[in-house]
């Protein structure tokens, strides 16, 4: 059967959208890869420098909510040009700033950007396509994320070692402008919603299926945030500290496998894959946990994590779309603020458990909070994860 007019994407916008993800992650996680170049450049320590990470994601954390809330009524396009906008200061000041406090300020400005951009990010995407399509065209929006992930940030970190950290902020500064050029003429412009159509987060909080979806985000997102987090110790203690490098390659191309799986299918058989993925992820802990000592099951047992966790987002958001209907926005806002605790209670939990038990401790502790997703995601046939049509 040929594919209508009606039937295609509208890729071009999409991958607008695409790009807009590949900014904010690979912004935030940039620092990362730059600590040594960016400490010596501004007389302060790596600890410090590492900080830069920390106040972007507060900034996101803090702002997601209230600033969706507060711009439900503007238009959709002015919106996300003005946080792809402040991706533009931020990084220009980071290029150009010897003050490290003025960079900081900068950092949280950027954060604050970013956790209205993720708000926006799903809800635009899926306004772009008819109700059976949503899910293919949040696949598409949120591709840049295992690709800044996987590619984006070692090119930076290589590339900064070649030109320097601030060249690089500068890059990043020029991709937003091009960025906001393409939204310009590519991207659909919508209304936002009427006074008698907007919803408080207590409405939005209690509708049929949020709960459950945040609870799965929260405790799939919590139990990779403590794994990816603390991947270097937990591989040294299994001789492989060496290869940390290789087995990270191999968690972001299984990650792209994993969201090109989920844009195939996810339309048609979202609580499938939700969750076929977790069991995925859990097996990949199991294996972690009993076989820690056999490389290539712990090769094997890292892909399978990847590619559980690479579509992961974007069925999390496609759930929470279709539960929060009118609401996305609001909705997203919530995710995003729950996202940003899971990967900060990762640092924390992951931290405590290493501390005081080892690395050993990691698996129970992540299955635990896998087995709780998916019971969640069994139960939530109605709303949430509801059974296929048909």
């Amino acid at each position: 059967m040929k594919e209508t007019k009606q039937d295609r994407l509208p890729l071009t916008s999409l991958l607008a959208l695409a790009m807009a993800a590949f900014i904010t992650i690979l912004m935030e996680a940039l620092p990362a890869g730059l600590l040594p170049q960016m400490a010596l450049g501004l007389s302060v320590s790596e600890a410090w420098v590492g900080q830069t990470v920390t106040v972007y994601a507060i900034g996101s954390l803090l702002a997601a909510i209230p600033l969706t809330a507060a711009t439900q009524g503007l238009r959709r396009r002015p919106l996300l040009l003005t946080a792809i906008a402040g991706f533009v200061v931020a990084n220009t000041i980071t290029m150009l700033s010897t003050s490290f406090v003025l960079i900081m300020a900068g950092r949280f400005l950027a954060g604050m950007a970013a956790g209205l951009l993720w708000a926006l990010l799903a809800g635009y995407a899926s306004r772009m396509v008819p109700e059976h399509q949503q899910g293919r065209a949040i696949a598409i929006a949120m591709v840049g994320t295992p690709l800044a992930l996987s590619l984006g940030v070692p090119a930076g970190t290589f590339l900064g070692t070649l030109v320097g950290w601030r060249t690089c902020f500068g890059i990043m500064s020029t991709l937003a402008l091009i960025l906001m050029v393409w939204i310009c003429f590519q991207v659909p412009d919508f209304s936002g919603s009427a006074k008698n159509k907007r919803y408080s987060l207590q409405q939005v909080f209690v509708l049929p299926g949020i709960r459950a979806v945040l609870f799965v985000v929260l405790t799939f997102v919590l139990a990779h945030n403590i794994l990816y987090t603390y991947i270097a110790p937990f591989l040294a203690v299994v001789d492989m500290a060496e290869r940390t490098g290789f087995v990270l390659l191999v968690f972001g191309i299984m990650s792209l496998l994993g969201i090109w799986i989920v844009g195939v299918f996810i339309d048609s058989h979202l609580r499938a894959m939700t969750l076929a993925f977790t069991g995925l992820f859990g097996l990949a802990v199991l294996a972690l946990g009993i076989f820690a000592d056999m490389d290539l099951v712990v090769y094997v047992a890292i892909g399978l994590w990847g590619l559980a966790f690479g579509g992961s987002a974007t069925l999390f958001q496609t759930a929470l779309a279709k539960a929060a209907g009118s609401t996305v926005d609001v909705a997203q806002s919530i995710l995003v603020t729950v996202w940003n605790i899971a990967i900060a209670g990762g640092g924390l939990i992951g931290g405590v458990l290493l501390e005081q038990f080892g690395v050993s401790a990691f698996s129970p502790a992540l299955l635990a909070l896998l087995i709780s997703s998916m019971i969640v995601v069994w139960t939530a046939k109605m709303h949430g994860f509801p059974l296929s049509k048909g």
